[in-house]
């Protein structure tokens, strides 16, 4: 009797300390520090002065406010986050913090400007106990009944912007890796031009002119046989940041025109350039296979693994590696939230993506080739018609929609198949003259690089801009234009600067 009288003494006695000890946790949690309290109450004071200081104009200045065209979609705050840095009080600067907040079905954020001195869960405190006031109104103000359902602010999270630059070893590595594989190729042009440069002194005129007119064309008699595939970058993640998001997506939705904007196709160009990077990686296989007089053996098939992967990893590396470095070393803007998650996944799993694995952690002859080229082009026009029209997310479960997910891609690389055996066999009438032209031959040597490079620009471009972008047909052809360009340039520095002095690497034993 005695013990069990004990026993349910203790019981009592231990839930008395966990409800305690959970009622101060909370305390201390929903505490803000003297510093932070003091700052903020001092940056307060000022802007409620009729001759406030410059830097409290300033603070005050970058908090978000509400535009027009919340209807259209412009529900965002994102108010002027340089602005907000830019101000220094005696005994703070100004910090940049986002409020993500729900209010009945809208959900958007507001830019504030709070002190240095406050974290973010500070700085949630002071929106959620409504301390951010001026006068008798508040700075984060909820939107007006009639533009929302529900007059409650739902406060989601809190993000603070750091002011300073704070890279890690890991970052450092990675822009010192960059820099080495940069300095190889540069030092080696080098030397082999003074190499080049002392001979020709040694030489005369007339044995120089016989040696060039003896000497075998070296780079001409290399050939490189196609790209190869890679694992799909996972370090990228796009979101709209228009100011009129419901207006664009209306436009979208209701124009035949823009169904190359649904993401269906888009993933189909992906899966054409897989095709294409596996049919020319088997052909040189096959190559390497018929040289060796059909003897398929280990050292064949490790040697053809050695030249892929020396084809495609030193860029491969590069980007990866400058990827993670300019994360640490470039102050973003507050659209840049969206590729956090994405791109923090690219930083931890680096192995996953150097060892290429990263996807697995998540009638007559001729009436037939007319036939053919009716089905394969038919089969792409349903395919990309069928993305438009299936665009909705069903709210049950939907057997078009199941069909068109689980098949669309298999057969979009089944119908540029066609196009590639039609072509081969001589069925391809103008369209292999044109897949033929020389033109063509540039843009096929710097593709690898445009595909690794392009999701780059587009994430630096999203998530360096401090408004958000207004939707217009011309604004986005201009983007466009503005990436296709910047994307061709740089892919073209990167493979001469990285992908071909690797490929065209190799040891003299001598």
């Amino acid at each position: 009797m005695q013990s069990a009288l004990e026993m349910a003494l203790s019981w009592v006695a231990f839930l008395v300390f966990s409800v305690c000890s959970v009622a101060l946790e909370n305390t201390q949690a929903s505490t803000v520090s003297q510093r932070c309290t003091e700052d903020t109450n001092t940056f307060l004071w000022e802007i409620n002065q009729d001759r406030p200081k410059e830097y409290a104009v300033l603070m005050y200045d970058a908090f978000g406010k509400m535009g027009s065209n919340v209807e259209g979609g412009n529900a965002n705050r994102p108010g002027l986050l340089q602005q907000c840095r830019s101000a220094h009080a005696p005994t703070f600067s100004g910090q940049y913090c986002q409020v993500f907040l729900r209010q009945g079905t809208v959900q958007y954020f507001e830019g504030v400007c709070v002190p240095d001195s406050c974290g973010e869960d500070e700085v949630q405190m002071l929106v959620l106990n409504g301390q951010l006031q001026f006068g008798q109104t508040s700075l984060v103000p909820p939107l007006p009944h009639i533009l929302s359902n529900d007059s409650t602010q739902e406060l989601i999270m809190t993000h603070c912007l750091s002011n300073a630059i704070d890279p890690d070893a890991s970052d450092v590595t990675c822009l010192f890796v960059c820099c080495v594989m940069v300095a190889i190729p540069l030092a080696a042009t080098l030397f082999t031009a003074i190499i080049k440069w002392q001979r020709n002194r040694e030489v005369s005129p007339t044995a120089e002119a016989s040696c060039l007119n003896t000497s075998p064309n070296v780079y001409g008699a290399l050939k490189t046989n196609g790209s190869s595939s890679s694992e799909i970058n996972s370090c990228t993640s796009e979101e709209n940041s228009n100011n009129n998001y419901k207006n664009w997506r209306k436009t979208v939705e209701s124009n035949p025109l823009h169904v190359l904007s649904i993401s269906g196709p888009v993933f189909l160009a992906v899966d054409t350039f897989l095709l294409l990077g596996g049919l020319l990686s088997a052909r040189s296989l096959l190559g390497s296979i018929e040289r060796a007089e059909d003897k398929l053996s280990l050292s064949l098939v490790a040697n053809y693994l050695f030249k892929r992967i020396k084809r495609i990893q030193p860029l491969h590396l590069f980007i990866m590696c400058l990827t993670i470095g300019l994360i640490s070393l470039v102050q973003w803007g507050p659209y840049w939230f969206p590729f956090i998650d994405t791109l923090m996944d690219c930083k931890s799993y680096w192995w996953a993506n150097l060892l290429l694995i990263s996807n697995l952690l998540p009638v007559h002859e001729i009436w037939q080739a007319a036939l053919g080229w009716f089905c394969c082009l038919s089969t792409m026009a349903v395919l990309v018609g069928l993305a438009y029209v299936l665009r909705e997310t069903p709210a049950y479960p939907s057997v078009p929609h199941a069909l068109y997910q689980g098949l669309h891609r298999p057969l979009w690389a089944l119908a540029v198949t066609w196009i590639i055996l039609a072509c081969e066999e001589g069925y391809g009438g103008f369209i292999k003259s044109l897949l033929s032209l020389g033109f063509w031959v540039p843009l096929s040597n710097i593709s690898f690089a445009c595909y690794l490079t392009h999701p780059v620009f587009i994430i630096f471009y999203i998530g360096l801009q401090e408004t958000p972008i207004h939707y217009t047909d011309i604004n986005f052809m201009y983007l466009f234009l503005g990436h296709l360009v910047l994307t061709l340039v740089v892919s073209y520095v990167f493979t001469v600067l990285i992908e071909k002095p690797y490929l065209l690497l190799h040891w003299n034993s001598t």
